[in-house]
Order: structure tokens, then C-alpha cells, then sequence
């Protein structure tokens, strides 16, 4: 998929889940404060001082969690530790922290990369209930609405730490007091250690100042919103759609720890077998995949994985099972002409290339090149970059004016993103309710300039990481209405029958089938119609 988000994990060949789009201008929620963010003590020397100054008494991964929580807050950065290149980026925090706090900490170890990724993702997640009860104890809905980016996240990961993580409650008040007093001032450190101990009062009382899901369905949504920290359009469009036990049970699974799927590169001669070796010799735990030969699921290791240069290699990528099913659906086969109209970040055009064994070719469209550049560059480190070609172009239109045709065309259109949630920690709260009406023109726009690309006879497929019927079955049905050229290829001959629908689309549900929600449908083009003019 071209179009995305500006905040996004770059995983390396990873199937980063294309869950925006180009022309949309999503407002991203932010803040409104005056503050810098970064408030120095008085007194202080400039941070041009400040930055050559190591502190070894202020927790790293505290300091890196909560700048990087002003990144993702702000517009710069997503939850992850992976660069492009699928190194550790340790360095990097390490100088958003020296310019932003105005001082250095020691290096990140690896159990310090794991407590940051931990504690950013869940502190992203819980947001909404967090900053409720932040709130809460403040008594004083100004109070938190006045209080500095850096103080705010400071207290998020402490309250983070001390409900959802479990730590040991006193020394996350030391180190987060510590953090307040030197990266910002005494009286910063002083409140800190004030809400902390209040709130480990209530805990300990259990007494904390948790709303009530009762009254009206609007007053149960907003409750519910806040117990499970999601938006509350989100809880009423669920509740109304799936019912409240099941949407409560999706909130659940959106807010757990992601698992991680990593596929093995068929197209360098690397079996699951070879990868399940590879894991054993770094004691990474995992399972082989139910649905796919060639993935294996972790829940723990992943930076090990990252460290051992496994991704760096090009031996495996990672890669959710269910866009691996996305790619089983379209099935390609050696000699084939494949289009993937939307390609970007290329997860499943990689894969679908280290299919063809050397023969056919898929051509990558994208609107962005620089993600094409790094599909390219990956095409290259996992050898399938012989069948894989690439144009910087709008699919929309590209498709009015060049007479390429394929036999199967891939459409991982722009989407909401509702099934990835899991692992999109940041994506929640970058989604409105009018989002996904401007994302439905986008998708019927799309899925008609691809059509034209489709031979007569040849298989269109249209796939998404979203489980809101509008942007899947709706806009399929929508779609044969204008073309009914095209028919329904039933999928169940693609993917396990327990992902093929009564409809005959592909669908994995995050509560079902315990992996990220995605869609497919398998649309055929008749034989004797025409394609924009050009048989």
C-alpha cells in the first residue's frame, strides 16, 4: 500500500500494515500547550553545555521512553527500536535525548531496549485511562490540562510502571522523581513524587477512581472507552456492530502484547527449517505457524532476532500470518505477470516474488519513492530483485494512461488500519469516525483504476488491514455493482476454511483467530470482456 501515515515501525521486508492514505491530512491528537519541550532549571547553562554532560543517576530507558513519547505525540516517531535497516537505534534516542533533556544517560543495554519498547507501546496504549487517572488525582481538570509535554510523560510511565507492569512501586517513584527534578526542575520532581504516592495509596486501597459502565449507551461507551483506553467511536461503532462482549474482547486483544510472525526468505534458499535452527542456536522462543510453511510465530526475542543480523541478512523478514494468507490468496505462480498496485513498505510483493522461482515478474507501484528505493534495496539483500519492478507513480493515474496488463492484480488498498491495532499502538488515537467515509472514496477510486490494469480472464485482489465491514465487503459489493465483469472467486481453495467467509472472501479476526485482522476478496474478469480499451 503507497499511502501511510507518517508514523509507522520500519521493520525490515516487514508486512508494516498500509493504513492511511496519501491525500487524507489526518489531524494528529496533540497537546494544545504552550510549553516547550524542554523547560531547563533555572540557572541552567544552555544546552549546548548541557548535551556534553553524561548522567549516570537518571534511569535510560526512562529518559528514552518519555522523549520518544513526545516524538510519537508530536508527529516524529512511532513506537519501535528499529530503524530501516533493522538495527537496534539505541544511538538515536540516545541524541533526542541529549537535545531534548539537554543531557546523555548510559548507553542502552538490551533489557534496556525491551523496558522501552514495553513501556512506550503500553504507555500509548493505555493513554486515554492513564490520563484519566493522572486527572483524577490532580482533582483538577486545568491542572492536567496545563502541564508540560515532558511532566506529562513522565507521569504516564510512572503510573504505566505501577499498574500495568507491576514494578516494584518505590523505585519507580525514585526514578521517575529523579528524572522530573534533573530533566526539568525541584518542583517537577516534588509534584511527581506527590501523584505517584497518592496513586499507590489508592492501589493500595483499592480505591482507584475508576468509572462505572452503566446508564445509556453513550455513557456505557465513553466508560468503556475509558476502561479499555480507546476512542469512543471506536466502542460505539463495535458495540453496534459486534456487540459489547465482543468488543470489550477486541479491546482486550488490541491492548496486549503483540506477538510477532517472521517468514523465512524462500527466494535466498532459506527454509522454515533453516530459520527454526537459526532461533534454537539463540535460545529465541517460538511455534511454527498453523496456516503458513513458511513463518514461525515469537512472542519474546525479537530484538535478539535483530541483533544476531538475521533481518539484516535478508535470511527472514517480519511479516504477520495474515498477510501471508493475503499472498496466498492472490497464489502466485512461476512465469505470472503480478501488479501490486499500492507496494510500499513491499512485505507482500517480496513474498509474492520469492514465489515465482526465478520466472515472471511483479511490478511495484507506488506513489512514494522512497519507500520503492527500499523496496528495491530489500529486493536485492533477499534476491528476488530479478523479478521485481518498480514505478514511482498515482496509481489512479497510471491506469487511465499505460496499457500494462497483468495476470493478477494485487490491491492492498489504504485503510483505517482497525485490525493491526495490537501492534499499531499509536494508530487509535490518530483515527477519526470521518476518516473512514474519506478512506471509502479512496478505496472505490483505487479499486477501479486497478481493475483496469486486470487481463480478461485474470484475478483482481482486493485486501486490507481493516475488519470494519464498510472498507471490505461493502466496498467489494459496491465495486461488482460498477463492474460486472468481475465475479467472486470463492478462497477457500487459497487459505484454511476457517478464514474463507460464507461470502468467499478471506477474513482473520483478532479475537478468532489470534493474529491481526485483515481481508481479502478474489475477484475473476471475464475471459471475453475488455480492460480500458486494450484486450
Amino acid at each position: 500500500m503507497a499511502h501511510l501515515l507518517p508514523l509507522r515501525a520500519s521493520l525490515p521486508a516487514a508486512e508494516s500494515h498500509k493504513s492511511s492514505s496519501k491525500p487524507l491530512k489526518f489531524s494528529k491528537r496533540t497537546r494544545e500547550s504552550k510549553t516547550p519541550i524542554y523547560n531547563p532549571k533555572k540557572g541552567s547553562h544552555g544546552a549546548s553545555n548541557k548535551t556534553q554532560k553524561l548522567n549516570l543517576e537518571v534511569s535510560p530507558h526512562r529518559a528514552v521512553s518519555a522523549v520518544r513519547l513526545m516524538r510519537i505525540e508530536l508527529g516524529g516517531a512511532f513506537a519501535d527500536l528499529l530503524n530501516e535497516k533493522g538495527k537496534g537505534s539505541g544511538d538515536n534516542e540516545m541524541g533526542y535525548v541529549a537535545r531534548t533533556l539537554g543531557f546523555r544517560t548510559r548507553e542502552l543495554d538490551y533489557r534496556d531496549l525491551r523496558l522501552v519498547t514495553d513501556i512506550v507501546g503500553g504507555t500509548i496504549r493505555w493513554r486515554r485511562f492513564l490520563d484519566y487517572l493522572i486527572c483524577s488525582i490532580c482533582h483538577d481538570e486545568n491542572t492536567f490540562k496545563r502541564m508540560e509535554p515532558l511532566l506529562l510523560q513522565i507521569l504516564r510511565i510512572g503510573f504505566y510502571e505501577i499498574i500495568k507492569l507491576d514494578m516494584p512501586r518505590y523505585a519507580v517513584v525514585d526514578e521517575n522523581v529523579r528524572l522530573a527534578k534533573v530533566a526539568l526542575r525541584p518542583g517537577a520532581g516534588n509534584m511527581v513524587n506527590g501523584i505517584l504516592r497518592k496513586l499507590i495509596l489508592l492501589q493500595e486501597n483499592n480505591s482507584l477512581p475508576l468509572p462505572k459502565v452503566e446508564g445509556d449507551e453513550r455513557t456505557q461507551a465513553r466508560a468503556l472507552a475509558t476502561l479499555y483506553s480507546h476512542p469512543v467511536w471506536m466502542v460505539r461503532r463495535w458495540t453496534k456492530c459486534i456487540g459489547q462482549e465482543e468488543a470489550i474482547r477486541l479491546m482486550a486483544w488490541n491492548n496486549s502484547d503483540p506477538s510477532f510472525s517472521l517468514r523465512a526468505n524462500r527466494g535466498k534458499g532459506v527454509s522454515r527449517a533453516d530459520l527454526v535452527m537459526k532461533l534454537n542456536l539463540l535460545q529465541v522462543p517460538h511455534e511454527l505457524s498453523l496456516h503458513l510453511d513458511d513463518f514461525v510465530r515469537m512472542k519474546t526475542g525479537l530484538q535478539i532476532v535483530i541483533q544476531a543480523g538475521l533481518l539484516r541478512d535478508g535470511l527472514c523478514s517480519v511479516q504477520d500470518e495474515s498477510a501471508g494468507m493475503v499472498v496466498s490468496v492472490v497464489d502466485p505462480q512461476p512465469g505470472e505477470s503480478i501488479i501490486d498496485c499500492c507496494a510500499a513498505p513491499g512485505g507482500k510483493t517480496l513474498y509474492m516474488a520469492s514465489h515465482l522461482s526465478g520466472r515472471g515478474m511483479v511490478t511495484a507501484i507506488d506513489i512514494n519513492k522512497g519507500r520503492l528505493r527500499i523496496l528495491k534495496e530489500t529486493g536485492k539483500l533477499h534476491q528476488v530483485d530479478g523479478v521485481i519492478s518498480t514505478i514511482h507513480a498515482d496509481l489512479r493515474i497510471f491506469a487511465e494512461k499505460n496499457p500494462t496488463k497483468g495476470d493478477k492484480v494485487l490491491l492492498d488498498a489504504p485503510c483505517s488500519g482497525l485490525g493491526v491495532l495490537s501492534k499499531r499502538a499509536d494508530l487509535r488515537w490518530n483515527r477519526k469516525l470521518e476518516d473512514i467515509e474519506q478512506l471509502k472514496n479512496l478505496q472505490d477510486e483505487l479499486f477501479d483504476a486497478a481493475s483496469l490494469l486486470v487481463k480478461p480472464g485474470g484475478v483482481l485482489i482486493y485486501s486490507t488491514c481493516s475488519i470494519d465491514p464498510e472498507e471490505n465487503e461493502e466496498r467489494v459489493a459496491a465495486f461488482l455493482l460498477r463492474h460486472p465483469e468481475f465475479s467472486i472467486d470463492p478462497v477457500d481453495r487459497y487459505v484454511p476454511s476457517d478464514f474463507a467467509t460464507e461470502d468467499g472472501f478471506y477474513s482473520s479476526n483478532p479475537i478468532k483467530h489470534s493474529l491481526d485482522g485483515a481481508f481479502a476478496a478474489r475477484l475473476v474478469r471475464d475471459s471475453e470482456s475488455r480492460c480500458g480499451g486494450t484486450p
